[in-house]
């Protein structure tokens, strides 16, 4: 049963993240398609009706028909507190083109029910990148235009004959009634009836620098200027545009609802043209966790608990945790005062504790105080990059070694060594996906917070259960006659196809997880410049893991059957023990489990942090191990039945 068990686990695992991840991909897709009805009815309904009169049969009729199948495209979304409400706003809309209501009224209705749908079945809108325009004009040169001419006029020498006619992207009156994210779908998805194919065998980022290039075309050079100057004085229209996705689904009408002292036409004209202005001098490490976490009190106070824990969250994620191995490396205990005061202002905000909030929020001021000072006295410190360096790889390369080499061992001492391959390619695999998400990270996504602690508390949790199977079954085998006995009648059938797959996933999984993490803080080390003391320290803990390795193999090839099953058993085990600890204590850093805070010690390399949760989550870990043991010894002194 043992040796099923753990494969079980993994296929499991597999089948509940895909089901989930499908079942995410599906309802974002229906969002996004009724977001583009919504936002193509506010675009394109001006040219269906004029002054209360149906100005085109053929466009009005799409109108009604978008509208209607809007309502049934919201009635087939998941249940949501926000979809009866959205229902409404879309059901107001069809009336108002029922009605030949006004352009601008039917806009405004299209973009609040498209901006309510978004809240409530969120899609992602807006790029992770900058947008290159440069790319942009040469890709709109050999992609559009043909169909679109030259400058956006919607003449191009493939127009002729096609209808609907192309798109005059010069058309302001248009342009401004549509949002760059809705292009973006236009241009990944197409427009059907239309010679408008979908261009999704592009990459995201030409898609999107397409975007960027085609919204510039209704603008002139005065109007960029302008919008540029209005960008320089106004202070509130820089914090309005404080993020890529509030660009992407702007309109000037949407600006100068916001911002009445606003020209919303000047500012788009300018924004659109250098979307690089947006994150210039945007605040990052203790700046943006003191940001985030005045908001976070002002929604706290405002009663907005939701918004209060989300932003507090942000603070630490996405302002403090990068800069986590630098102010290690420097000073552990600062580093853990900070996640001390942070975790205690989320669980005031779980207890709607607003004044435990704020005394917890003036204990972070003062720790981050005391982090700004550590960084800049040490921003030349080449000791520390090396020795930060040297730990954050030892300590994350610990886990991943052991893991792996107690697999290699256990196959060469059952003599399968054809499943060593499967072992070698996951882990080494794991190395080239580490070296995709350095490039990722680097150059082309920001990989949130979130998705950090995500990464590591899932696969930790993965890597836990598996190895709590793989511990109980050989600790069940550890009695050297016994290990002797299934050798001969079963293991060499055993690991079939499926199971060497999930030796594979388990080799992998377990040093992805360290490499993806390892990758993520060397970045942050690289921030200090010291590249060479950066590279000497990871170079050292490699030399060292490889002595361990080494060493480990050699222990494990001398040692008895028996005994080297036991004491595999038993390190499993204890692994796995110290996996779900980590992995629960990641999980409430993203968020997705409370934490409760109570007294004791923070022992990392136990995976033991002073939080409820994360006790009980190994304390029942614990137990388990501790119950199969049991049930393994008592097992093995029942008498074997004789054979006939």
């Amino acid at each position: 049963m043992h040796r099923k068990l753990w494969w079980l686990f993994a296929c499991l695992w597999c089948a509940v993240a895909g089901v989930a991840s499908a079942q995410a991909q599906e309802v974002s897709g229906q969002s996004r398609q009724l977001w583009q009805l919504l936002e193509y009815v506010a675009v394109d309904y001006g040219g269906a009706v004029e002054n209360g009169v149906i100005a085109s049969e053929g466009e009005y009729a799409e109108m009604l028909d978008f509208t209607a199948t809007a309502q049934k495209q919201i009635a087939a979304l998941p249940e949501h507190p926000q979809r009866a409400a959205l229902a409404q706003q879309i059901a107001q809309l069809q009336q108002a083109v029922h009605d030949k209501a006004a352009a601008d009224q039917v806009a405004e209705l299209a973009h609040g029910a498209a901006a309510s749908l978004v809240q409530a079945y969120p899609f992602p809108m807006a790029p992770a990148f900058v947008p290159n325009l440069t790319q942009g004009a040469q890709l709109y040169a050999q992609q559009c235009a043909s169909c679109h001419g030259a400058n956006g006029d919607g003449n191009g020498p493939a127009a002729a004959g096609l209808e609907p006619p192309p798109i005059a992207f010069t058309d302001s009156e248009r342009a401004d009634a549509r949002s760059l994210a809705a292009l973006y779908q236009v241009i990944s998805q197409g427009v059907e009836g239309t010679s408008m194919t979908d261009y999704s065998h592009l990459p995201e980022e030409d898609r999107w620098a397409l975007a960027f290039f085609i919204s510039t075309l209704s603008y002139d050079a005065a109007l960029k200027q302008q919008g540029q100057q209005q960008w320089q004085a106004d202070t509130a229209l820089r914090n309005h545009f404080s993020e890529m996705g509030a660009l992407t689904t702007a309109t000037p009408t949407s600006i100068e609802k916001a911002l009445p002292q606003a020209d919303g036409r000047a500012a788009l004209a300018y924004l659109r043209a250098h979307p690089e202005v947006i994150n210039a001098g945007k605040p990052t490490g203790t700046a943006l966790s003191r940001l985030r976490m005045q908001e976070s009190l002002a929604a706290l106070h405002s009663g907005d608990t939701a918004a209060a824990m989300r932003l507090g969250l942000s603070a630490y994620l996405d302002g403090f945790e990068p800069l986590e191995p630098a102010v290690a490396a420097r000073d552990k205990s600062l580093m853990l005062a900070v996640e001390a005061a942070m975790l205690q202002y989320r669980a005031a905000i779980s207890r709607q504790d607003v004044a435990g909030a704020q005394a917890a929020a003036q204990q972070l001021e003062a720790a981050l105080q005391q982090v700004d000072a550590l960084l800049q006295d040490g921003a030349n410190d080449t000791k520390a990059t090396f020795l930060g360096a040297f730990t954050i790889l030892l300590r994350e390369g610990l886990e991943a070694l052991l893991i792996v080499i107690g697999t290699v061992a256990l196959l060469r001492r059952a003599n399968r060594r054809d499943a060593l391959g499967y072992v070698h390619a996951g882990w080494i695999s794991a190395l080239v996906a580490g070296g995709l998400t350095w490039v990722a990270a680097t150059y082309m996504v920001e990989i949130s917070g979130a998705s950090r602690e995500l990464t590591e508390g899932l696969g930790s949790i993965f890597a836990a259960v598996i190895l709590l199977s793989v511990g109980l079954w050989m600790h069940s085998k550890s009695s050297a006659g016994r290990w002797q006995e299934y050798l001969d009648s079963k293991l060499q059938h055993a690991l079939g196809k499926g199971s060497l797959w999930g030796l594979f996933t388990l080799s992998f999984v377990a040093v992805y997880r360290e490499v993806f993490e390892t990758v993520l803080f060397y970045t942050a080390l690289a921030a200090d410049g010291h590249y060479n003391a950066l590279a000497g320290g990871g170079l050292a803990a490699a030399v060292v893991l490889v002595v361990l390795a080494w060493v480990l193999l050699k222990t494990s090839a001398r040692m008895p059957i028996g005994k080297f099953f036991s004491a595999t058993s038993i390190l499993v085990g204890a692994l796995a023990v110290v996996l779900i600890g980590k992995g629960a204590a990641a999980l409430q850093e993203a968020g997705w489990l409370t934490a409760t805070p109570v007294a004791g010690p923070r022992l990392e390399w136990l995976g033991t942090y002073p939080t409820a949760e994360t006790l009980a989550a190994q304390a029942v870990m614990l137990v388990i191990v501790v119950a199969g043991f049991g049930f393994n010894m008592l097992s093995a002194r029942r008498p074997t039945p004789a054979k006939a």
